[in-house]
């Protein structure tokens, strides 16, 4: 298609999204017919990751829903695009033309490909944002363009965000990232954990961590300053020690309430004064004062990260501590507000500090207002001593929510026989009995209105100050994001850290495309609940991509594929990892197939649903994937199962993806034998007296536990006779393989010793040794090769 008359881009793009800080992006090329379809979590008020996108399509048109129901601390991406993409047409389209389930029917009549490879079918419900987002561009595109697509025509691809690794819904639950599986199995009182829950040692609401352990970051560089600091801060206890005590000192709302300095409401005038605007004035106000409190808080920590080292902290002490716009904007507040005013949780005191946030003095309506709030207030505790002696109740108290104002709580035991019919509103609760009276009522109201009106001054005298704040909203959300980073730094990561045994957590390193190596790694969330945890080791590089690890059932293999997993993406949010060594490629996607249930809401038997997920990992999968699938095709018969696993292993070879395969069937050992690319590693299991004794120790090669079924099914109880037929039929089959395998062995051997040294050789390439030392081991290699050849000679 033609580009459209000179314009500069040729992409519609779509966007929405929902309260838990979700986009979903549609950007449709008009050139190619093509829509590339993104949903992921924006990790900055700021919207960093949008802007990416944004910025990578420059778009010809972007469509947005006109609401402004933006996520806690964001603006909503309606104001984004108005901020920063004003050149660009905005088409703002009625909320029910952003239907998810209408966007997933045009898909799967559209693509090119089929639903099922685009994971579609096992995903549309993680992907409802971007389909949503889809089916408005479309109607767009087929309403204004007067285009109509073709069925089957369209490319359709899924990505996450561009700088972030991508680990989809079913990954997320098999990794157990967010919850434990099966939680609700094993009641409240189960030790197990999900990563997010041992992390979870947040101060601040803003879901930064959550959002990193589902999209970790891919830039090596980001990475590494987050490491740096962790390493300052695990050496430097001063540090670590002070920079959690200041972070206390901000308000854990900090990151959220900033985001009301973004919006610019209407002047006040005589008709938005009522209930519903007092309710705004108070929300800015309480803002300001949180504003105030974080501000005071500032010099605090300029002081602790005065001496930092590591970039990052650096970096924050140049850009927040030392950035004097700070300083005069907390000197303005300080003219209007009252210095003592803090910010606080409790509700009255809260409503009181909110009430007398101006200095007084400043506006004589307010004053006023303030008296009246005061008298009401007097009141109502005078009332309360009243009844507590008229009607000798001295445990009376008088709580008070912002709902229904102050109320009274007596103590069941205080109250003999019925409460006096004064009392009205008469409720149970607990131990006690929530009531009202008449005087009260009327008295909360007085006392409400009072309040209302002080808010509603306030914010009139306050609105220079807010102009004056809202000039520098950009300093605001860079305070909050630096707040959230640090929370997520500090009190997380250097947290959890320090409370494990010294040098139980490494640093990990990084390569572009160098191998994958662990050295003793451990499962962070199971090793805190058996102490004898066995740690075991990974390698993988360019010239072995393929691991596949054969063992019994209950031998440790689903442990250690979700271990790896957790591994890197420890290492790719900034944190150590339990480990004693480890050297990483960065991955761009991970891919899990693991465990086995019959998905009934979209009629697939537990085959179909295991065909499903293996189509969405072979049709997306990339160079710097990593692909963990456990037991492929034991849910069908046992030769297409087995040929299923096979003909996958052989397609997933030659892909530069990192590929570790667990598998019960033992014939599957015999693609080493072929491939040189294929490593074989078995979890040893020793026999006693007829009984498997598990040693969930990972070691090389193949070893046949034999026939542990058949042990299984005599421990079982089936007749000995059943028994012996079994063990004389699996005799005779594998007595054909062991043959096959062997004539393998001796017709690939050469390649194998080819790759070994190619192994080696990548190795070296990634080493951080001295140029001696690697001289040296190259001279051994040689060596090496020259008497493998003449032995072969021989």
């Amino acid at each position: 298609m033609e580009k459209d008359g000179g314009e500069r881009s040729s992409f519609v793009v779509g966007l929405i999204e929902n309260r838990a800080k979700e986009v979903g992006v549609a950007a449709f090329d008009l050139r190619l017919a093509s829509l590339h379809l993104s949903q992921f979590i924006e990790t900055s008020s700021s919207y960093q990751n949008t802007k990416t996108l944004l910025h990578f399509y420059d778009p010809l048109v972007i469509i947005v829903t006109p609401n402004k129901l933006a996520p806690d601390g964001m603006v909503g991406v309606s104001d984004l695009v108005d901020r920063f993409y004003a050149t660009v047409k905005k088409v703002v389209m009625a909320r029910g033309c952003f239907d998810d389930t209408k966007g997933a029917v045009l898909i799967k009549n559209l693509a090119a490909k089929e639903p099922s490879a685009l994971g579609l079918d096992s995903y549309y419900k993680q992907y409802y944002l971007c389909l949503a987002a889809a089916a408005a561009t479309i109607k767009w595109i087929e309403a204004e363009k007067g285009l109509i697509i073709t069925n089957r025509s369209l490319s359709v691809t899924f990505n996450g965000s561009f700088d972030h690794m991508n680990i989809d819904a079913t990954s997320v639950q098999n990794l157990e990232i967010i919850e434990p599986l099966y939680s609700s199995l094993w009641g409240t009182s189960n030790k197990k954990q999900s990563l997010f829950h041992m992390l979870k040692t947040t101060k601040t609401i803003g879901g930064l961590l959550r959002a990193n352990i589902l999209q970790p970051l891919k830039d090596i560089e980001t990475i590494n300053a987050r490491l740096d600091c962790l390493d300052e801060l695990m050496s430097n206890e001063q540090l670590f020690f002070g920079l959690s005590q200041v972070l206390r000192k901000f308000p854990k709302e900090t990151d959220r309430v900033l985001c009301h300095f973004c919006f610019k409401p209407k002047k006040i005038t005589n008709e938005v004064l009522g209930v519903d605007y007092a309710r705004k004035s108070q929300i800015l106000i309480s803002s300001i004062i949180l504003l105030k409190t974080a501000l005071d808080a500032l010099p605090l920590l300029s002081k602790v990260l005065k001496d930092a080292k590591s970039f990052l902290l650096a970096n924050i002490y140049k850009s927040v501590c030392e950035n004097e716009k700070y300083a005069s904007i907390k000197k303005r507040i300080g003219e209007v507000i009252d210095e003592d005013v803090l910010h606080a949780r409790v509700p009255f005191v809260a409503r009181t500090q909110q009430c007398f946030a101006v200095k007084a003095g400043i506006d004589g309506l307010l004053d006023l207002a303030r008296r009246s709030f005061c008298d009401t207030s007097e009141a109502i505790h005078n009332l309360a001593n009243k009844y507590r002696e008229d009607f000798k109740l001295p445990n009376l108290k008088l709580p008070f929510n912002n709902r229904q104002g102050f109320y009274y709580s007596i103590p069941q035991k205080d109250v003999q026989g019925k409460l006096p019919s004064k009392f009205i509103q008469v409720l149970k609760h607990g131990n006690n009995i929530h009531c009202s009276t008449l005087e009260l009522a009327s008295l909360n109201v007085r006392n409400k209105s009072a309040a209302a009106e002080c808010y509603i001054r306030t914010e009139v005298c306050l609105e220079a100050l807010l102009d004056a704040i809202r000039e520098d909203v950009s300093l605001l959300t860079l305070l909050a994001e630096v707040l959230c980073l640090l929370d997520m730094i500090v009190n997380s990561f250097a947290h959890t850290i320090s409370t494990k045994p010294v040098d139980r957590y490494t640093r990990p390193e990084f390569t572009d495309n160098g191998p994958m190596a662990i050295d003793a790694g451990r499962h962070p969330i199971l090793e805190s609940i058996h102490n004898d945890f066995i740690p075991n080791n990974l390698f993988l590089s360019e010239a072995s991509n393929m691991v596949i690890i054969m063992g019994p059932n209950m031998s440790g293999k689903s442990t250690y594929l979700q271990q790896v997993c957790l591994i890197v993406i420890l290492a790719q949010i900034g944190c150590y990892v339990p480990a004693h060594f480890s050297t990483l490629r960065v991955v761009d996607r991970i891919f899990t197939r693991m465990g086995a249930v019959d998905n009934l809401e979209s009629n697939s038997s537990t085959f179909m649903t295991e065909m499903k997920e293996t189509a969405f990992v072979t049709q997306n999968v990339s160079e710097r994937s990593l692909i963990v699938m456990d037991e492929l095709g034991r849910a069908t018969s046992s030769s297409d199962g087995f040929a299923i696993a096979w003909s996958c292993c052989e397609y997933l070879l030659p892909q530069k993806a990192y590929t570790i395969f667990a598998t019960h069937m033992e014939n599957l050992s015999e693609l080493a034998t072929i491939y040189p690319n294929v490593k074989i590693l078995h979890f040893q299991v020793d026999i006693r007296n007829n009984r498997l004794d598990f040693k969930h120790q990972l070691k090389d090669g193949p070893r046949r536990v034999p026939h542990y079924g058949i042990l299984l099914a005599e421990v079982a109880g089936l007749p000995s006779s059943v028994i012996e037929t079994a063990r004389s039929i699996t005799y005779r089959i594998t007595e054909k393989e062991v043959k096959r395998m062997e004539i393998n062995y001796m017709q690939y051997h050469p390649v194998q010793m080819a790759y070994r040294v190619a192994q080696r050789l990548i190795c070296l390439k990634y080493s951080s040794q001295d140029e001696d030392s690697i001289r040296q081991a190259l001279q051994d290699l040689k060596e090496q090769e020259r008497s493998n050849k003449e032995r072969r000679l021989k």
